[in-house]
């Protein structure tokens, strides 16, 4: 089974992480927007789909393919379409036509494909360069459930000047605010004071109801990264998280065998290039196999289900004097491994 694992990752071209972003106002949705091209000396050099490692230390790790999931539609063909691509966006194999994978990925989630078959099979698969109009989609777009733990990170507490929690508290989303990890954020007339925060997404695997702790992880499937868009002015009950495209979604999702340690990566978000947001998960207050326990307490997961699991300090809200979005503002999100988002928040009537 080795020997075959490493023959057909061989094969494939070593996949790294970088793009750029200057072209998206032409090429909305579409990964031709972020494919490597000059490059940009600002922090955001090569604006990336997904983040190379700074250190490097076990360079054969990073050499393997990744199950790193897209769904996306053809050039000129409206049918949604699932498949994995490369890290700098390069390259990509359509799982929809070469397997017997479904068209969308919580129905393929739902499928209990074997990774590791997926994994052997590639050497058989067609690896070929990814459309060049290609349309890419959020990873998930109809979720049972978006779920989102407020007040989860330290230094997120101490900038609001509150207690550290004692049990993790839960507010919704509903699935019509997602939008892909290119589109606009519309600056809906009705919220005055729109906040930012990066969040590290848990995506559930399996039908998940009173799991103990320690076997919480075995109902994860991957992890994505996404922006909670609030209205601060409103309360989260009457919408201020779930208004329409106030949950950036994207780009891909990664398959947790290939996020080596959930609790090490690192957070940033950037407001018209300037860092507003440098968070650690490991300075998550309650981790991911808790808030998958606790939920399944009362509530049952779903696969495709997604966590919010918290965001670090650097809110708008909480900023002195407060920094607020405008239409024009254009953020920038990332998480180590996971990848990069680019969203231009825009007027509602654009």
């Amino acid at each position: 089974m080795k020997s075959v694992l490493f023959d057909s990752r061989s094969k494939l071209t070593r996949w790294c992480a970088i793009g750029d972003q200057q072209n998206q106002q032409q090429h909305r949705r579409t990964l031709a927007g972020i494919l490597p091209q000059q490059p940009r000396r600002t922090l955001w050099k090569k604006a990336a789909l997904l983040v190379v490692p700074q250190q490097q230390t076990e360079p054969q790790r990073w050499e393997q393919p990744r199950l790193r999931f897209m769904q996306y539609e053809r050039p000129h063909d409206p049918v949604k379409r699932l498949g994995l691509v490369s890290d700098d966006g390069s390259k990509m194999v359509e799982l929809s036509t070469s397997t017997c994978a479904a068209n969308d990925m919580v129905t393929f989630i739902r499928q209990r494909y074997c990774m590791d078959s997926l994994l052997d099979r590639l050497q058989f698969m067609q690896v070929r360069d990814v459309y060049k109009d290609l349309r890419l989609l959020p990873p998930i777009d109809d979720p049972c459930k978006i779920l989102v733990v407020q007040n989860n990170y330290v230094d997120n507490c101490d900038e609001q000047h509150i207690p550290i929690p004692r049990e993790p508290s839960f507010c919704v989303k509903f699935s019509s605010s997602i939008t892909g990890s290119l589109d606009n954020i519309r600056a809906h007339s009705q919220a005055k004071h729109i906040d930012y925060g990066c969040q590290l997404v848990v995506v559930i695997g399996r039908k998940c109801r009173k799991v103990n702790r320690n076997a919480a992880m075995n109902y994860v499937f991957g992890y994505t990264l996404a922006q909670d868009i609030t209205a601060r002015d409103w309360t989260a009950l009457l919408g201020g998280k779930s208004l329409d495209t106030f949950c950036p979604l994207g780009p891909t999702i990664v398959h947790k065998t290939h996020v080596p340690d959930v609790n090490d990566l690192w957070i940033k978000t950037l407001v018209n290039g300037e860092q507003r947001q440098s968070g650690h998960t490991r300075d998550m207050i309650f981790k991911i196999d808790y808030l998958v326990h606790r939920l399944s307490q009362f509530l049952t997961l779903f696969p495709g289900d997604l966590i919010l699991t918290g965001t670090p300090a650097g809110g708008g809200a909480y900023r002195r004097p407060t920094s607020f979005l405008q239409p024009g503002d254009r953020i920038d999100s990332e998480i180590q491994i996971l990848g990069k988002m680019s969203n231009k928040v825009v007027n509602d009537l654009s």
